[in-house]
């Protein structure tokens, strides 16, 4: 039997000091009560600020997101006894929302807006990319805006 005497490693020649730009996360969890929902909407306006963004054009759009993704996950998505998290993404090129909560069920846009669904239907028409992940339990409800 033979063993390996001599360890290689391969040079990194990036500088020690390189600046990194990671995302900034800002996170809020939110009980299962009709203030949480302007409650999220004030943090996500704070965070704009926060990041600078507090001008930007697309601010109030953000805002409205952030209130329906709430309504939705209040309404639809937190079981009694639990609640939503609210988390916020910005990393120069996009601001990212996210609403998590436990409940089932996958959102959709339905086809009689009358009956409810006009949330997402905004929410669809006013950010460059909407969707909805998978976590355990429930799910994540997500909207992208680009910074122009």
């Amino acid at each position: 039997m033979t063993y390996c005497t001599r360890l290689v490693t391969l040079r990194d020649i990036r500088p020690v000091n390189e600046p990194i730009d990671l995302p900034h996360p800002r996170d809020r969890f939110y009980g299962r009560a009709r203030s949480s929902v302007p409650a999220a909407r004030r943090f996500a306006h704070r965070s704009l600020a926060h990041w600078g963004l507090a001008a930007w054009e697309r601010s109030a759009d953000v805002s409205l997101c952030v209130s329906e993704l709430a309504t939705n996950a209040l309404v639809h998505g937190v079981p009694p006894g639990r609640g939503f998290l609210l988390r916020l993404t910005y990393d120069r090129v996009l601001v990212r929302v996210e609403v998590h909560d436990s409940g089932t069920g996958v959102p959709q846009i339905t086809d009689e807006p009358d009956e409810g669904g006009r949330g997402l239907l905004l929410v669809s028409a006013l950010a460059d990319k909407w969707g909805v992940g998978e976590r355990s339990p429930g799910k994540v409800v997500w909207c992208e805006f680009v910074l122009r």
